[in-house]
């Protein structure tokens, strides 16, 4: 589990590709401090486990699963990557909970500066629309970012210079893919009330078993 809070840029050194899949060598140094073979590194917002560890790199596989719900398919040496180490229970969880699961992936559109800040228009498609909401929090490239704008077509968010600096954000160009996590918690709860479980048994209280989520059946039950 992680945060989003981006702990250095990373350096991809070497792809090995196979059919499916392929083997990365990345350089780093802050989160090669403590880590251990075995340990979980985000690596642009996917949780990859270290297979090989050296002072100056870390080497990692990746499955034919993440390729193709991810752009890590697209790294080649030289590319850049957003690390972070698994959160610590003991540690401030300064953006949100991030799993390393990454949904899909978007498409840069337009990246617009406003002042100190840079405003990011990124294109996704319907299913991974349906989990961003106004206000609510996303992991673009691993990044915990607050979402400023959804549409059927498109979200926006804006970076302060902070992140710009200590991230791959700014040196994105229109067109260039981004991976993305949506808010867990939206997924939980959809799939708790699309259930046959709890349509059935577990919804013994409710007035109207409800076949979805509608304005309907939340003031039927209480929700205005």
């Amino acid at each position: 589990m992680f945060t989003g809070i981006v702990e250095e840029v990373g350096k991809v050194e070497a792809v090995t590709s196979g059919e499916k899949s392929a083997k990365l060598r990345i350089r780093a140094c802050r989160v090669l401090e403590d880590a251990k073979l075995g340990d979980s590194i985000c690596t642009s917002g996917v949780c990859l486990t270290v297979t090989k560890l050296q002072n100056e790199y870390f080497e990692a596989d990746v499955m034919a699963e993440t390729m193709r719900r991810s752009k890590l398919g697209t790294l080649k040496p030289g590319d850049h990557v957003n690390l972070e180490r698994a959160l610590k229970l003991s540690a401030r969880l300064g953006g949100h909970i991030v799993s390393g699961h990454i949904d899909g992936v978007g498409t840069l559109k337009s990246a617009i500066r406003e002042e100190n800040a840079v405003w990011l228009t990124i294109a996704a498609d319907p299913f991974l629309l349906r989990y961003i909401v106004d206000k609510g929090s996303i992991a673009v490239d691993g990044i915990s970012l607050t979402v400023a704008g959804v549409d059927k077509i498109k979200f926006r968010v804006s970076i302060i210079p902070h992140t710009g600096m200590q991230t791959t954000l700014l040196s994105l160009k229109t067109g260039d893919k981004v991976n993305l996590e949506c808010d867990i918690i939206s997924k939980y709860v959809e799939k708790l009330f699309l259930t046959d479980e709890f349509r059935g048994s577990t919804t013994q209280n409710l007035q109207e078993k409800p076949e979805g989520i509608t304005e309907s059946f939340l003031k039927t039950n209480g929700f205005y």
